[in-house]
């Protein structure tokens, strides 16, 4: 396998066989975001691709799932995807699944067929990140697309049949903005009507913006107590129609809650009730898995 740069791959794609199809993020200008930073995207052949994956099939007995990285392999021309699921589904005739990374603005190039035509193919799950569901967030971490564009973008996945799966960072609009933060991510997963949410929390390296702000005193992170208030008031105003699986599990995280909304609400809102008896920081920082 012949990677370049780092590789990121979700957490539920750890048993998968990662390809990488494109190197980088097509985006790469989130304030926040530290990753690929020291690579400069691009789209890798389809040859390069396919001598990957003929590679790992020699290698291996059984793929059940594949993972196409890099930050945003949905950029790709749809004919170059089909041409990559039609492969896989020649030479991995067991693979079950096929994941991948789509930034805003990567779905909204595409339309709902061109999406169902992938999902034929092998597509199973899109991840999206969301970040936040605030206008005025987005905008300040230089996300690239306005609030509706986010939701259209997400909505064209879920009518396309291909499994949704979004992601929200806790403490991304500081102490200034946690309430619109909460209540904004609640209401854009109303809409969205997702298959999954995924949870993480802020964490920042040095070569960030958003670090320089908080060094400069523009931004103000937020500890764990307040941390997981912000998560129980988004939780409360989650309202969905559908089940959807929530998680905040990621070794980021100072506690895990897991459930399906909005069956297990009260459940989650426990698991959280139950966090914030730990008054202790120190305390809370252990128990974080990193």
């Amino acid at each position: 396998m012949q990677y370049e740069g780092m590789v990121y791959r979700p957490p539920s794609e750890a048993y998968s066989l990662i390809v990488q199809a494109t190197v980088g993020c097509s985006h790469n200008k989130c304030t926040f975001c530290s990753m690929y930073k020291s690579d400069n995207f691009k789209i890798k052949s389809l040859e390069s691709i396919k001598m990957d994956l003929t590679n790992s099939r020699k290698r291996f007995n059984r793929i059940e799932r594949i993972f196409l990285a890099d930050g945003d392999a949905l950029v790709m021309k749809n004919e170059e995807l089909v041409q990559i699921l039609e492969y896989i589904r020649e030479i991995f005739p067991e693979c079950k699944r096929v994941g991948i990374y789509g930034s805003p603005k990567s779905i909204l190039l595409k339309t709902v067929e061109e999406l169902k035509e992938l999902k034929d193919l092998g597509i199973g799950i899109i991840y999206l990140g969301v970040e936040s569901g605030s206008e005025k967030i987005l905008k300040c971490i230089n996300k690239g697309v306005t609030r509706d564009e986010m939701i259209n973008a997400g909505r064209m996945v879920v009518e396309s049949g291909i499994r949704l799966s979004m992601t929200l960072i806790s403490g991304l609009g500081g102490m200034d903005n946690s309430e619109e933060h909460s209540i904004e991510s609640a209401k854009i997963i109303n809409e969205i009507q997702p298959d999954y949410v995924g949870l993480l929390t802020l964490m920042l390296h040095k070569e960030t913006p958003l670090y320089e702000d908080i060094e400069e005193g523009r931004f103000s992170l937020m500890n764990p107590r307040q941390l997981l208030k912000e998560t129980r008031l988004m939780v409360e105003h989650i309202d969905v129609e559908r089940p959807c699986v929530f998680r905040s599990n990621h070794a980021s995280n100072y506690i895990n809650l897991a459930g399906t909304l909005n069956r297990d609400k009260e459940t989650i809102l426990e698991q959280i009730d139950r966090g914030l008896e730990i008054s202790d920081e120190s305390h809370a920082q252990k128990i974080r898995r990193l």
